[in-house]
């Protein structure tokens, strides 16, 4: 029987999310390619037991995670009735819809009809009532605004979700679905963008729209799939993203140049006393600004490691402007 550890609260630092009460830890775990089919139920209950001992609180979900899509929501089913029966409460679930789920004409985007529906599949595969946070997982061009958001209001107002958000939208898709939601009386609690030295978009508005809307952040693929760790300092390994068909890690993105500039960063991240994986983590977070990083596992090992970046979050001012040098020309803005 798992008991997690007493201490799991003393070495996490906890944020508050916006203008809200909910607070997150500075790192999430996201089961987003690692909870699925070909993984063992050990080998994920091992992972998730030992995230909760190191303090981290939240896991972040969705309804197409796995492969195959699903999968990752009935792991994490199957490990709240077990090893966290009694524990839901420490805990905060998120899941979202939007990406492709299923065929047909329901199994995507942001119609009223597709989240709402999800959502249900979600709560039945999870085990659970309700879900802490449940989002809009991206912009859907040809479905009117009010429409997706009213579909959020209305999960809440069920008593299926705690808190709502929205990922993957512009600065000013963000602005107009706060001010839907406000006149709803459902606040935007969290925008889960991409972020990372390398991709810099939300620098370009949305971050200032965040802190305009008193909504939190919280951002996913801080590691660029990998690049930002000690796999590729010498170039694509055998077994990597980008050197399988992934269609989110090409090879042709693992310049020489890029394998230089991130040779020099694990150097700063050393003398830190950090690794290239554990100082990319705690740039996204420097500041304040974002709230929680999610971050991937496929190991527990890989999960300790990420952790340790949570006792290393400043920055010196000339150890920024070495990062700034060292990404020019690199990062997407």
């Amino acid at each position: 029987m798992y008991l997690p550890s007493a201490d799991r609260y003393t070495a996490m630092p906890y944020r508050r999310t916006g203008r809200s009460g909910l607070l997150l830890p500075a790192l999430s775990l996201g089961l987003w390619h690692n909870f699925g089919g070909d993984r063992t139920p050990e080998s994920q209950g091992e992972i998730l037991r030992r995230a909760f001992d190191l303090g981290v609180t939240h896991f972040d979900l969705a309804n197409n995670y796995g492969p195959p899509p699903g999968s990752a929501e009935t792991a994490m089913g199957r490990a709240l009735r077990t090893d966290f029966a009694g524990l839901r409460d420490e805990m905060v679930i998120s899941t979202k819809a939007g990406y492709h789920m299923g065929d047909g004409p329901y199994g995507e985007w942001g119609s009223a009809k597709s989240l709402r529906s999800s959502l249900d599949q979600s709560l039945t595969r999870l085990g659970l009532d309700y879900v802490d946070i449940f989002y809009s997982h991206r912009f859907d061009p040809d479905t009117p605004l009010e429409e997706t958001m009213g579909a959020l209001h209305a999960a809440v107002r069920q008593g299926k979700a705690l808190y709502v958000g929205v990922s993957n939208y512009s600065a000013e898709q963000t602005r107009e679905a706060a001010r839907i939601l406000d006149g709803l009386g459902t606040p935007l609690l969290i925008h889960q963008p991409r972020y990372s030295m390398l991709d810099r978009w939300v620098e370009d508005g949305l971050l200032d729209a965040l802190d305009e809307l008193g909504t939190g952040s919280i951002a996913y693929s801080p590691l660029e799939q990998g690049i930002l760790s000690d796999r590729y300092l010498n170039g694509i390994p055998e077994g990597s993203r980008a050197a399988g068909s992934s269609p989110f890690l090409s090879a042709e993105a693992v310049t020489p140049d890029l394998v230089d500039r991130l040779g020099a960063l694990n150097s700063l991240a050393r003398e830190r006393g950090q690794s290239l994986a554990q100082m990319a983590l705690a740039w996204v977070l420097r500041g304040g600004r974002v709230t929680s990083a999610v971050v991937g596992a496929s190991s527990v090992a890989q999960l300790e490691n990420s952790v340790e970046a949570v006792r290393g979050l400043e920055f010196g001012d000339d150890e920024l402007a070495r990062i700034e040098e060292l990404v020019k020309g690199t990062a997407r803005p």
